[in-house]
C-alpha cells in the first residue's frame, strides 16, 4: 500500500536580506559551534543505596563536547572574562534525519514528503537545553545559567535545513551564541 502525504512539506524559507537594515543585535559576546549528538539531562533513576544517576547515556559525552568547544571558543578572545549580567542566548540544535524520512534509490538524498518538517520527539528541547545551559558554567562561560533571562533562536532542527535556516549544522551538534543585554542609551533631544 503506498503512503500518500495529506499536505505538502516545504523547506523552510530564509528570511530576505535587506542590504541597508542594521542588525537586531550586536555580534555576540561569545559563539560556539558544538559537534556531537546533544544529549538531554534530566530524569535521573535510582539505582539504591541513595545513589541517583542520569537516565540518558548521551548527557556526559554531550556536555564534554560542549565544554571543550565553549573552552576552545573563550581561548579565542584575549582577555575573555565570565559573562556576567542578564544574558541573552540562541541555542539551535541539528539533528540528522532517519533514513526513513529520506527517499530510496535516485532519491536517497531527498526528504519524503510525508517526512515531519521539525524533530517533535525525544530528546525534549528543555532538557537539551539544560545540560548544554550546565555544560557551559562548567566551562567557565558565566557564573551561572540564572543570568540567562531571554531566548533569541531556539529549536530543534533537522541537518536537511542546513544552510536554509541560520545557526542549524551540518551535522548533528548545536550553535550557542550568547549577548550581553545592556541598559538601552538614552538619546538627548
Amino acid at each position: 500500500m503506498e503512503t500518500v502525504p495529506l499536505f505538502e512539506v516545504a523547506a523552510p524559507v530564509p528570511a530576505p536580506v535587506v542590504e541597508d537594515e542594521a542588525p537586531q543585535w550586536p555580534a555576540p559576546a561569545l559563539m560556539v559551534v558544538v559537534r556531537g549528538l546533544p544529549g538531554p539531562q534530566g530524569s535521573k533513576r535510582h539505582v539504591g543505596n541513595g545513589v541517583m544517576i542520569e537516565s540518558s547515556a548521551k548527557v556526559k559525552p554531550w556536555r564534554a563536547d560542549v565544554v571543550s568547544a565553549a573552552v576552545e571558543a573563550r581561548e579565542k578572545i584575549e582577555g575573555f572574562a565570565k559573562l556576567s549580567g542578564p544574558l541573552r542566548v540562541d541555542l539551535v540544535f541539528s539533528f540528522d534525519r532517519p533514513k526513513g524520512h529520506m527517499g530510496s534509490g535516485r532519491n536517497a538524498t531527498v526528504v519524503r514528503p510525508s517526512a515531519p518538517l521539525r524533530p517533535h520527539v525525544k530528546p525534549d528541547l528543555s532538557k537539551l537545553v539544560r545540560s548544554t545551559e550546565d555544560a557551559l558554567t562548567t566551562a567557565g562561560v558565566y557564573q551561572d545559567d540564572a543570568l540567562i533571562v531571554e531566548y533569541g533562536q531556539l529549536g530543534k532542527w533537522y541537518t536537511t535545513d542546513h544552510g536554509l535556516v541560520d545557526g542549524v549544522l551540518d551535522g548533528p551538534g548545536c550553535t550557542i551564541r550568547l549577548w550581553r543585554i545592556e541598559r538601552p542609551k538614552v538619546v538627548d533631544e
